[in-house]
């Protein structure tokens, strides 16, 4: 079984991460497919990550998922509340019976130096070039790592938040001045003028990024 990592955060919530080396047809014995996936692929990270879900929780209903206009899934009477996540040949899944939550995969690479204008905030931007001055002053690799985390928390937050129209730069805060393989960083979501602090804990393995937060607004 390509169980790549599991947690379990306390009673009423978990996670995991599933390495998906199985066809089709092993999740889709189990798994609805509620919505048309053309891209074979796609349609594989789609129902792994779902597969997930009642792994984590046995009793997890597939049936009461509906999908927001925002494109989040969800279950209307929050009997639990979930998110998913994949990226190449990986699929994530938090899910909780008492808290919001937010989850993301990301594989680190230099895509993110390309990207980054759309979500590096000015001081995001210091903090990286501070680090990178007194750790890393020739490491481009270490760069792009760092935008790699940061934007796999905003994403992780983004995922929490739920109801879309969220910028990237401007109303979501991170603070990853110091990284180690695993930890806690401060991060904040500002939504009608109201800050609102979160903990982002992350999770580094060679090929992936794990970022997920668990939290009442």
């Amino acid at each position: 079984m390509p169980l790549f990592y599991q947690q379990h955060i306390n009673h009423y919530t978990k996670l995991a991460i599933w390495k998906i080396e199985e066809s089709e047809a092993f999740f889709s014995q189990t798994v609805p497919l509620q919505r048309a996936i053309t891209h074979p692929h796609k349609r594989l990270q789609h129902l792994a990550a779902r597969y997930l879900l009642r792994f984590l929780f046995p009793d997890f209903p597939y049936e009461e998922i509906l999908i927001a206009d925002t494109s989040k899934p969800y279950i209307e009477n929050e009997t639990y509340h979930f998110s998913i996540s994949h990226c190449g040949d990986y699929a994530a899944a938090i899910v909780s019976k008492t808290e919001r939550v937010g989850i993301d995969i990301e594989i680190p690479s230099e895509k993110m130096l390309k990207i980054a204008h759309k979500f590096i905030s000015e001081s995001e931007h210091y903090d990286i070039i501070q680090q990178k001055k007194q750790h890393h002053p020739t490491n481009t690799k270490q760069n792009f790592n760092q935008l790699t985390l940061i934007w796999c928390a905003k994403e992780t937050m983004f995922k929490w938040y739920g109801l879309g129209n969220v910028d990237f730069k401007k109303m979501l805060k991170t603070d990853f001045t110091t990284i180690n393989n695993e930890g806690i960083s401060a991060a904040s979501i500002t939504i009608n003028e109201t800050e609102i602090p979160v903990d982002i804990h992350y999770k580094l393995f060679d090929k992936i990024y794990l970022t997920f937060l668990h939290h009442n607004q």
